[in-house]
């Protein structure tokens, strides 16, 4: 049964996900009825005049409140989070924000009777000890950073949630994803969408993994889709609710670098390594999502050189109206 989602709530709306999400909840259930909230960074004015958006910090119970009572919410979906690479300049600040702003959220659930809350999870939450090709749904996990710890334990609180108070809690172990339209924040595949927006504006780009670095990579439509179909699927099909493996396209940075050559002749590519690179050495090279085609239907559409063709030509349209980095 299919419990209907009438009024949203989006947090890290400003995010790289978050705010292409808020737009495409907006554009399928009403602007109004979908309220983006952001902590510090300012959202961009595409964001703000589409529908409600407030300043809030998750990890502060009462500014969540406001929000929820004001507009009436019954749905979350749960985007503010520290990433891979801040978190590991920040370790305290990764687990405040990722565990207590999510407890938070989830005891708003009970609180105000919500019909669903949605929890992203991620590659993250593997480790050195997973298997690193076709990694499995239901795997060891133990990560080695600190941004995996909070993934393997937000997906642990999430089922807790739907196990010891009926609420219904979803996440998805999202790879790295690649997007034209908002930079990225913070994360270990950042590299992934640099290396697009360098070959446009400069024809060259140093990359801060090895060429052979290899990594499960997403385009932002089939993230967004993926996410909103799991948040539309059916309860009592679900077997798994907040570890669901997503897979679309796996690729090394070198063949990132080849797909992108392909339209770009002369671009240049050189190869420095920083502390990312034990990040990424730590998580697999490739996924098997057969558990969420299985259960609620999932399917890509994007592959690498499909990708690299859509994104060159909206980067290349942007750069020649001089916003590149579009706010």
């Amino acid at each position: 049964m299919k419990a209907e989602m009438k009024n949203i709530l989006v947090t890290g709306a400003v995010g790289q996900i978050g705010s292409e999400l808020t737009m495409a909840l907006r554009k399928k259930y009403g602007a109004d009825n979908v309220v983006a909230t952001g902590r510090k960074t300012e959202p961009s004015q595409e964001l703000l005049d589409s529908g409600p958006f407030y300043f809030i910090d998750v990890t502060e119970r009462a500014s969540l409140d406001v929000v929820i009572k004001k507009h009436n919410i019954d749905t979350i979906y749960h985007m503010a989070a520290i990433l891979s690479a801040v978190g590991e300049k920040h370790p305290h600040l990764c687990w405040d924000v990722n565990m207590n702003g999510s407890i938070n959220v989830l005891d708003a659930a009970i609180d105000y009777n919500m019909t669903r809350v949605i929890i992203p999870s991620s590659i993250a939450a593997f480790g050195p000890d997973t298997p690193i090709e076709n990694t499995p749904n239901d795997t060891i996990l133990r990560p080695t950073t600190m941004y995996g710890v909070t993934k393997v334990c937000g997906e642990r609180l999430g089922d807790y949630f739907v196990q010891k108070f009926g609420i219904d809690v979803r996440g998805l172990r999202y790879p790295g994803i690649i997007s034209a339209e908002t930079l990225p924040g913070g994360g270990t595949t950042d590299y992934a969408v640099e290396i697009y927006y360098k070959a446009v504006e400069d024809g060259k780009y140093t990359c801060f993994v090895s060429e052979d670095t290899r990594l499960p990579m997403m385009y932002m439509p089939d993230c967004i889709d993926a996410t909103i179909d799991l948040a539309e699927a059916d309860f009592a099909k679900l077997k798994h609710h907040c570890d669901f493996n997503l897979a679309s396209m796996s690729f090394s940075a070198g063949e990132l670098a080849a797909s992108i050559k392909k339209y770009i002749p002369d671009f240049e590519v050189k190869y420095d390594p920083d502390y990312r690179q034990e990040i990424a050495d730590s998580w697999p090279s490739s996924i098997d999502d057969s558990v969420a085609r299985q259960e609620w239907g999932w399917k890509p559409e994007w592959n690498l050189d499909k990708m690299t063709k859509d994104m060159l030509e909206k980067l290349r349209k942007r750069h020649r109206e001089g916003r590149l980095y579009k706010k």
